[in-house]
């Protein structure tokens, strides 16, 4: 196939653009190569496949409408895997604008992309932060998702209606996939592994919120490419037991679907830390610190309907994924 991959310098998007390559199947990429965090490390995910015969590298930004047109009509891609945002939920409160012209109108050039060059499916990445203020676990996609704590989430989540709207009116198959916690090698250097991973063989205190004491579903970035790969193959029907007067979030009346993607297993942060500790062969010094406005104590996924869909659950356990993040972290940095 030929498959348009936003995002493709990104954590994620670099991943699932080698997994399609290898596949045989024809990439084409696109990123902004934002300055969001040290352009080095993306362009050297980028090296990684850029002369690859298969793949093409557009750089521009989503919110460039005429760049978007351009890629569709130019490269006419098939199916559309779109993972390029404004990441990060904290930074959201120093620079909001970016995250609309990104995450907003940047997913509405795409949509239009899908609409005016028949594409035959769009997964598209949103994230377990849509939950919210919902306590009720594990997560589920049939649970309401009302009240987002953050203005990502908020995008993430007016990514899902966006989306559904071009499924009733344009029949655009949709497949959007909530990300939970996403670590691994080639990971985004503001995450809390990569942070504490860097302060602690520094020597240097690493800041651990709740006291440590929340849990999140933490999810290796092989078991996330695994479920995109299979979610793109599989083309959402409608769903014929769908009812308007007691609809389901996670379907619809058209071709329209949302799964959750991450461990069933969720592990207390001080046990992350503690894995960690083991494998750098070093303690660390933590500043035990009360909860961030905007994040939720506990995450934890139920993966039950892409089992059912792509019969597929994530299952590399955080023992193995952070002990690769560090060898890799370790090779990178020399």
């Amino acid at each position: 196939m030929r498959v348009l991959v936003t995002g493709t310098a990104g954590f994620i998007g670099s991943h699932v653009a080698i997994r399609l390559l290898e596949r045989g199947d024809e990439v084409i990429g696109f990123d902004n190569l934002s300055d969001y965090y040290d352009v080095g490390i993306k362009k050297a995910r980028l090296a990684r496949f850029a002369d690859h015969p298969n793949y093409t590298h557009i750089q521009a930004d989503l919110a460039d409408r005429a760049s978007v047109e351009a890629a569709f009509a130019t490269h006419q891609p098939q199916r559309v895997v779109h993972l390029a945002a404004q990441a990060g939920v904290r930074y959201a409160a120093q620079n909001p604008h970016v995250y609309v012209s990104s995450n907003v109108t940047g997913f509405l050039h795409v949509l239009e992309g899908c609409r005016h060059h028949a594409v035959e499916h769009l997964v598209f990445a949103s994230t377990s932060s849509v939950y919210g203020a919902n306590t009720r676990m594990p997560f589920s996609e049939h649970q309401s998702t009302e009240h987002p704590l953050t203005l990502y989430a908020a995008t993430k989540k007016a990514n899902e209606m966006m989306a559904h709207s071009y499924a009733h009116l344009y029949g655009i198959p949709s497949s959007g996939l909530r990300f939970f916690t996403v670590y691994g090698p080639w990971g985004r250097p503001d995450m809390a592994l990569f942070l504490f991973t860097k302060a602690i063989l520094a020597g240097e205190p690493i800041k651990v919120f709740n006291h440590g004491r929340h849990k999140r579903s933490f999810t290796y970035i092989d078991d996330i490419v695994e479920g995109v790969i299979r979610t793109l193959d599989v083309i959402p029907a409608a769903n014929p037991d769908w009812q308007g007067d007691a609809p389901d979030p996670a379907s619809s009346n058209v071709p329209y679907r949302i799964y959750n993607i991450g461990n069933e297993q969720p592990v207390e942060l001080l046990r992350y830390i503690e894995v960690l500790e083991d494998c750098l062969g070093s303690k660390a010094n933590m500043e035990m610190l009360p909860l961030q406005a905007g994040d939720v104590p506990d995450t934890e996924a139920d993966v039950s309907g892409l089992i059912r869909a792509v019969d597929y659950r994530p299952k590399v356990s955080v023992e193995e994924g952070v002990r690769n993040f560090v060898e890799w972290y370790r090779g990178y940095y020399r």
